[in-house]
């Protein structure tokens, strides 16, 4: 195809920005995206039937409809506001403002690269970028053009992009060279695995992208015949014990999760939201459509930086902040003379915020706490704490219902802790199962409801406290991380006989990682020369922190590990002396 014919031709089925039909839905279509067959076929058409109770668009008893035809998907409310011409910025990324006419024209250019290219929607494109104004365009292109976005984590490392790569099995990857060195073997076993289904993923440059999209200038946006059903993105997670896990991530769950965070921070028209976590993670992600639901503006930096932050906020005048990840007991750790007296922040909404720590963390951030639980699988969000009450992650969202259950299925009373179950009446909020894992989608999604892994325990006045993980799984630093992805890296160290992750308390919240090895008799090795061999193969938030010698592990009849007889206590342990 010609970059002439790719700049003013739609694809088939597509509806353009100069099409005389501008503001209509996307036109209904088979989902191209194998993956997408996972979704059930009630959720593309939960805004067009009556539901169970006889109620036609149950959606709109929750959720607002933004655009002509709007089915609670993403497509049309993307076409609806890259339309104005007025100067509000969609984004500013670290000063630069960037408004609708000039991410349009950025997103038809990048729209118009990736069809010239001979991608067609349902094809997955890899991503693995710092945050930039140039990611936020190739994420809205991707959207449109009923592409399959994988976000790549930029902190994995060796075994990780391996298998992330592997698993996914993408058409095209497009990174940074500073990433160059760690995508090599990536590439290579993904090259490998491709070959037994019959393509080869292909790397490009951001940078090359960027420019080579620049001859395609004039080109219109364009959106690809998509259901909200239609995946939108695969994002992995580290929730269980075993492999990462690729939640197939639909067009419907990233419209609710932007829905849902625009109501947990409690933002309107004239605010302004400071993002600083990666566009890799879902909380980044879900950000980039808030734009298009309220008049506000998304202030965005390439990373989070505990020196510039004060400055940050300051220079964006920023209303409101998301805090995950221990980034806060960063924050509460700096010194008082690093933030001005006053600032501008009006809400700091998230996840980890404990009950000893409310009231200093709301004083010092000088103000309101919007304490919130979610999951990636349940379109990010499920509860919201919006009383001030400290300690408590609130009560589900509107459109959800949680149950707290016992090991036999049973509800839990008042104060005991159950795992969190949840339920809804709207069609496509939970994930429609998980890449080629049939075992984990099973597991999860039963009898209509999603069961989070997760436990918590319900006050007498009906708001939920959470309580961890029932899974052999740590939180650090932000990320979920699973022990098995720990344990096989070590295990494959000549001088290990077995090996134990497990997570200890981290003196800035969440978790540190410990590793118990018990080594092959006569082949001990020293703990920096352990620690250095996995170096290149872990993320940074994947390397132990603290070392222990095991002479031996107690095992079930099944030969696991158990774990709840290895002490969490890190005195005496060895310790790493840098995990970044």
């Amino acid at each position: 195809m010609s970059k002439s014919n790719v700049a003013r031709v739609a694809p088939a089925g597509a509806q353009s920005m100069s099409d005389s039909r501008q503001g209509a839905d996307c036109a209904p279509g088979q989902a191209s995206n194998p993956a997408s067959h996972a979704a059930s076929q009630p959720a593309a058409q939960a805004a067009t039937q009556p539901d169970s109770k006889g109620a036609s668009h149950p959606f709109t008893r929750y959720f607002p409809q933004r655009a002509e035809g709007d089915r609670l998907d993403v497509a049309p409310l993307l076409m609806s506001g890259l339309r104005g011409v007025g100067a509000r910025p969609v984004v500013v990324f670290e000063g630069e403002a960037i408004d609708q006419a000039q991410m349009a024209a950025r997103v038809g250019a990048m729209q118009a690269w990736l069809a010239a290219q001979g991608l067609v929607p349902g094809d997955r494109v890899a991503v693995m970028l710092g945050n930039s104004a140039a990611q936020v365009a190739l994420i809205y292109a991707l959207m449109l053009s009923g592409l399959v976005w994988v976000p790549v984590n930029t902190r994995l490392k060796g075994d990780g992009i391996e298998y992330l790569l592997g698993h996914a099995r993408p058409r095209m990857l497009i990174a940074e060279p500073a990433f160059g060195d760690v995508l090599n073997a990536g590439i290579a076993l993904a090259a490998q695995q491709a070959d037994h289904h019959g393509t080869r993923v292909v790397r490009h440059w951001l940078t090359d992208v960027t420019t080579q999209a620049g001859e395609y200038h004039g080109a219109q946006p364009v959106a690809a015949a998509l259901t909200p059903a239609s995946v939108l993105c695969i994002i992995y997670t580290s929730g269980t014990t075993g492999a990462p896990k690729g939640v197939l991530f639909t067009h419907r769950m990233m419209r609710i999760a932007s829905e849902a965070a625009l109501r947990v921070a409690d933002a309107h028209d004239g605010d302004r939201l400071f993002l600083w976590e990666p566009l890799c993670h879902i909380g980044g992600a879900q950000m980039l459509l808030l734009p298009f639901l309220a008049d506000l503006e998304m202030h965005i930096v390439e990373r989070f930086s505990a020196s510039r932050f004060w400055q940050q906020c300051e220079q964006a005048q920023a209303t409101h902040l998301h805090y995950l990840g221990g980034i806060l007991d960063i924050l509460m750790q700096l010194p008082r003379e690093s933030q001005p007296v006053r600032n501008s922040l009006r809400v700091a909404w998230g996840a980890g915020v404990s009950a000893s720590s409310w009231h200093a963390t709301r004083e010092r951030l000088q103000c309101a706490l919007r304490e919130c639980y979610g999951m990636t699988e349940c379109s990010s969000f499920a509860t919201l704490n919006d009383t001030d009450m400290p300690g408590s992650i609130g009560r589900a969202l509107p459109w959800l219902t949680v149950e707290l259950l016992d090991d036999a299925g049973q509800p839990v009373a008042d104060g005991e802790p159950g795992e969190i179950v949840l339920s809804s009446d709207v069609e496509g909020v939970f994930l429609p199962g998980y890449l080629d894992n049939p075992e984990a989608t099973a597991k999860a999604l039963r009898g209509g409801k999603l069961y989070t892994g997760d436990s918590a325990r319900r006050n007498a006045d009906g708001n939920l406290v959470f309580i961890g993980r029932r899974t052999d799984s740590m939180r650090v630093r932000g990320e979920n991380v699973s022990a098995w992805e720990i344990e096989r890296v070590f295990a494959r160290h000549p001088a290990v006989a077995a090996c134990a992750a497990v997570g200890v308390d981290s003196e800035i919240g969440e978790q540190d990682v410990m590793l118990y090895v018990q080594f092959r008799a006569g082949e001990a090795v020293d703990w920096h020369e352990l620690s250095a061999w996995a170096a290149d193969k872990l993320a940074s938030y994947q390397r132990p922190r603290y070392y222990r010698e095991a002479l031996r592990f107690e095992t079930t009849p099944s030969e696991r590990i158990r774990k709840h007889l290895l002490s969490r206590e890190t005195a005496g342990a060895w310790e790493l002396s840098s995990t970044k």
